[in-house]
């Protein structure tokens, strides 16, 4: 795939994009955003591809949406403008393979909201995260208070939100905003390391357990419990239960089809 601001390779069934506009430090404008959709829509129908590393070129994953872009938007371009942020990052929440946002530095704003649309996320040293926007005179606009509420709890969300301040990787790691920090020259190894062992598990399993995660966050505990007992009896119509099973028990590594 070709693309004017990003970089995509595949190897091992690992799929890695990464966002390359440094001299804006990443930031996203309408063009980066259609790029990343259509990638992530032709990732989505990759059966080659069974987890994706997300991660942004220089010193910055993404600095934030274009305030250049933005400035001049009226009330109708702007709900527009976050439309077309949402729904990409829904795109890739909603992905049918895992996506791990390896985070090399600078995540603020949009790009804050873009590693909550991730799975996983997996942070440098060097890494430093917030939601500035109300110093801007705006809310997140593309699922930030919503995402940063699930994921870190309403608290701590209003807390980063209304004071706008910016957060380093070891406080992301402290309220749970990132699942984990490494050194930054180890950034890309962690990522793909844990890239490789997912792939190593069975693809429908895990596409059913994302499922059940992202629709049982939606709703009450009874029906989430509908939800995951759905997707686990779903299981058992698959070609993987019984490969994963049967190596258990001949105390084998399980070869897994994605049937």
């Amino acid at each position: 795939m070709a693309y004017k601001y990003l970089i995509t390779e595949v190897n091992d069934a690992i799929a890695l994009v990464k966002i390359n506009k440094p001299e804006s430090l990443n930031a996203l404008n309408s063009e980066v955003i259609t790029e990343l959709n259509d990638c992530f829509r032709k990732l989505d129908k990759d059966q080659e591809v069974k987890v994706v590393i997300l991660t942004g070129e220089g010193k910055s994953f993404v600095a934030g949406a274009d305030i250049a872009e933005m400035s001049s938007l009226d009330a109708t371009e702007g709900n527009s403008f976050a439309r077309k942020g949402m729904d990409t990052f829904l795109l890739i929440e909603k992905l049918s393979k895992p996506v791990i946002a390896a985070i090399n530095g600078f995540a603020l704003g949009g790009g804050c909201e873009l590693s909550l649309a991730c799975d996983i996320r997996i942070a440098s040293t060097k890494a430093l995260m917030g939601q500035p926007e109300v110093g801007l005179g705006i809310t997140p606009g593309f699922g930030g208070t919503q995402r940063l509420a699930r994921t870190i709890g309403p608290g701590k969300a209003k807390e980063l939100i209304f004071r706008a301040n910016n957060i380093k990787a070891d406080e992301a790691l402290e309220i749970g905003l990132v699942n984990k920090v490494v050194e930054a020259e180890d950034l890309m190894d962690e990522a793909m390391k844990m890239a490789k062992e997912i792939a190593s598990k069975s693809q429908l399993a895990i596409r059913y357990a994302k499922q059940a995660i992202n629709d049982g966050l939606q709703t009450d505990i009874d029906t989430g419990m509908d939800i995951e007992r759905a997707n686990f009896a779903l299981c058992f119509a698959t070609e993987d239960q019984k490969e994963g099973m049967k190596a258990f028990l001949e105390k084998r590594k399980p070869e897994f089809k994605g049937r």
